[in-house]
């Protein structure tokens, strides 16, 4: 089940990274919230419609740790990015927490969060 997470949590940055929102509507469940890095909340659809001003210019994720509960799984990652919000320039190295559930068995992305790294 670890590999089937991880792959759709590579599939889940590609859609992020190509803004391709059919495969971001399949990836997230209806009720999916993400909590941004400055506290802001998003729902499905807000998060989805936010590529209308936002764009990745470069997403790398690493340092991989995943965990499994029964229908449920907890991915935690690092995450650096390059991206801009209504033409200006945001670069991001966060933590992030991403829940996986499973609905009607497949699997979808219920939630996330990003944290800002600590600044050595």
């Amino acid at each position: 089940m670890k590999d089937q997470i991880l792959k759709l949590q590579k599939d889940f940055d590609r859609a992020e990274l190509s803004a391709d929102r059919d495969a971001l509507r399949r990836l997230l469940t209806d009720d999916f919230q993400s909590i941004g890095p400055r506290g802001f909340v998003l729902d499905k659809n807000a998060w989805i419609e936010r590529h209308a001003q936002f764009k990745y210019h470069s997403l790398e994720s690493s340092e991989f740790d995943v965990r499994e509960y029964g229908g449920a799984a907890i991915v935690r990652n690092v995450q650096r990015n390059r991206a801009s919000y209504q033409g200006q320039p945001m670069d991001h190295a966060v933590r992030v927490s991403q829940v996986w559930v499973q609905q009607a068995g497949e699997w979808k992305l219920a939630g996330i969060q990003f944290s800002p790294l600590a600044q050595p």
